[in-house]
């Protein structure tokens, strides 16, 4: 079980692609400002899982994989979506189906 990115984890031995949002990327980020808010936010979704129990619940769109096979899922703890919290924080998007960049 591990964080692998703002938006991706392990989690006992299965890949999951948070549904509600979009991070910066960190391993090929179209600029220097993109990884550091990758950073960021890998940073936060750690600190997050790390604080405590949380809930794995399905895709409201009834997505269950995405193109790259990793399950698609939402993450919360006592109601709250992580994905809200990080586009609350700045630190990703809202998945809108398309990629918006983080490059000025």
């Amino acid at each position: 079980t591990c964080v692998v990115d703002g938006d991706t984890i392990w989690l006992e031995g299965t890949k999951i692609r948070i549904a509600d949002i979009d991070a910066p990327e960190i391993s090929k980020p179209g600029c220097e400002a993109e990884r550091l808010a990758g950073e960021r936010a890998t940073a936060r979704l750690t600190q997050w899982l790390n604080a405590g129990a949380f809930e794995v619940h399905a895709s409201p769109d009834g997505r269950d994989t995405d193109r790259y096979g990793r399950k698609l899922r939402i993450l919360s703890r006592g109601g709250e979506s992580i994905g809200g919290m990080l586009v609350a924080e700045g630190l990703a998007h809202e998945w809108g189906g398309g990629k918006r960049g983080w490059c000025g």
